[in-house]
């Protein structure tokens, strides 16, 4: 089964390394680019593509308000987008719009591969590093009660710890090393966060952590 990209990005060299590599693998196909953020609403739209890789600064629309409108759109639709270290600050928007992880620019090509992948098997990608800078800033404000999900005083201790684990970036394997549980127990935690804060993902999941100070700074 052929995994469908459309790749939006306003840079053709670098749409053309990465179309290059995506369709180097077996399981992967771009099937179209988008030089902007109009344009990449538009393709979405038509070529239904099972991923879309977005570039945040385009011409005419940028990648934050192109992902809100592909995603109101098609609310199933799949994102990731595509940043640099000093961009991070619009992925957290860019996340609150819907999109379901992001890369770097800079990531290697097998990485970025394994990335679609995920994406397109609608699990979530979170980058560590980009991660804890990406929401810092919410460690160094008081959490605001009104952006308290109901559910976050119900959390058992356990689950608590895994919530303040999945904000650091970890997978389900690396949360069931690290507390020394089995890997069907770690997911069952994931599953039951994500019920009791009503998180539409992993992604939503660390936001509502630094946005209500569970996770550690």
């Amino acid at each position: 089964m052929s995994r469908r990209v459309l790749l939006a990005d306003d840079q053709h060299l670098l749409r053309v390394g990465i179309s290059g590599i995506l369709n180097a693998a077996p399981d992967i196909q771009v099937v179209g680019e988008a030089d902007n953020g109009e344009q990449a609403v538009e393709l979405a739209s038509t070529l239904r593509p099972d991923v879309t890789l977005m570039d945040i600064r385009m011409p005419r629309l940028d990648g934050i308000e192109a992902t809100r409108r592909i995603i109101a759109a098609e609310p199933g639709a799949k994102i990731l987008i595509l940043t640099t270290f000093d961009l991070d600050e619009y992925v957290y928007e860019a996340l609150r719009a819907g999109a379901g992880g992001f890369l770097l620019k800079d990531t290697p090509p097998r990485q970025l591969i394994e990335a679609v992948r995920t994406i397109a098997a609608g699990d979530t990608l979170l980058a560590p590093a980009i991660t804890k800078r990406l929401i810092a800033r919410f460690t160094a404000r008081p959490p605001t009660p009104t952006s308290v999900p109901a559910g976050l005083e119900a959390l058992t201790d356990r689950e608590r710890e895994v919530l303040t684990l999945v904000a650091e970036g970890l997978t389900n394997n690396e949360i069931a090393r690290r507390l020394y549980i089995g890997l069907g127990t770690a997911k069952t935690h994931v599953r039951n966060l994500l019920t009791k804060l009503d998180a539409r993902d992993r992604v939503h999941l660390v936001i509502i952590a630094y946005r209500t100070g569970s996770a550690e700074g």
